[in-house]
């Protein structure tokens, strides 16, 4: 009996050996069921209940139609959208701002120094997500730390409206992702070869002109990965808005956040959950095609 085993066990590795495909696949088994399950077949429950209807009192109707999708085209949900998608590239835009210019200042520092760089500017992130926003209510809002501050040393004489409006919710969201349009930038900063950039100065390339040409354009990748990560959550933001923004500041995640909470109504939300993941994703594609063309 235990020959027979070893003798199962030995033929079944040989088949392994002998198919490299096979044996691949029988490594991707693990990965492959953690996404059907946890990824895949979630994302399909969300797809069905899109084209279901609401009865009465929250339950489910199954009566397939797209009426779902329609009512996301009223004017009051895409001029909600459309906030949603300014707010998000905005914060993409400040993210670079001020995410390139430290990316590119880590990145040639002395090889010694860069670890301890990285470890300064993820430490603030280790707190979790909640309080730190939490805490920009403390800072923004009118008897905040800012507000008393320009008070009490009379530069003005009532507080700024640095809280419940659009621009709290950005400076949240730049706070919050602000680590992943680094991260990307430094990584493709850190890989340039710099002789190139010698070259071109041995050429009577100016500073200005060398980064324009060279390190700009040879970072592009890391620029591309770091504007999507931060655009795509931020367009799909919820806790910001709702801690930061106020009622006038409704983004499509508080939308989607109240049919299912507030209004039981699984099939709207799910149709502009569906909606928003595939406009995401062809932003996403589009983004992706035309950053590698540039390159």
């Amino acid at each position: 009996m235990i020959s027979e085993q070893v003798a199962r066990k030995t033929s079944l590795w040989e088949l392994l050996r002998r198919r490299p495909g096979l044996q691949a696949l029988v490594l991707l088994l693990p990965s492959l069921f953690w996404l059907i399950v946890f990824f895949a077949f979630p994302l399909l429950i969300v797809l069905v209940y899109s084209f279901l209807r609401r009865g009465p009192y929250g339950q489910i109707v199954w009566d397939f139609n797209l009426e779902n999708y329609g009512r996301f085209l009223d004017p009051l949900y895409l001029k909600i959208f459309l906030r949603s998608f300014k707010i998000a590239t905005l914060t993409t835009v400040f993210c670079f701002l001020f995410g390139y210019p430290m990316a590119y200042w880590m990145a040639t520092r002395p090889r010694r120094w860069r670890n301890a760089l990285l470890l300064l500017l993820m430490i603030p992130f280790w707190t979790n997500f909640l309080v730190r926003t939490y805490a920009w209510i403390l800072i923004l809002r009118d008897t905040g730390l800012i507000n008393n501050v320009l008070m009490s040393v009379g530069l003005i004489r009532q507080p700024l409206p640095l809280f419940g409006n659009d621009f709290a919710i950005i400076v949240g969201l730049v706070y919050g992702w602000f680590p992943d349009m680094v991260l990307p930038c430094y990584a493709a900063i850190e890989r340039l070869d710099f002789s190139l950039v010698e070259a071109a100065q041995d050429l009577y390339a100016n500073e200005l002109r060398a980064f324009a040409r060279i390190i700009f354009p040879l970072s592009l990748p890391g620029v591309i990965a770091g504007s999507i990560l931060v655009f795509i959550p931020s367009l799909g933001a919820y806790v910001t808005p709702d801690l930061l923004g106020g009622a006038k500041s409704v983004m499509i995640g508080n939308i989607i956040q109240n049919q299912f909470l507030t209004v039981r109504d699984y099939p709207f939300g799910s149709a502009i959950s569906f909606a928003l993941m595939t406009l995401m994703l062809i932003a996403a594609l589009v983004y992706f095609r035309v950053g590698g063309r540039t390159l």
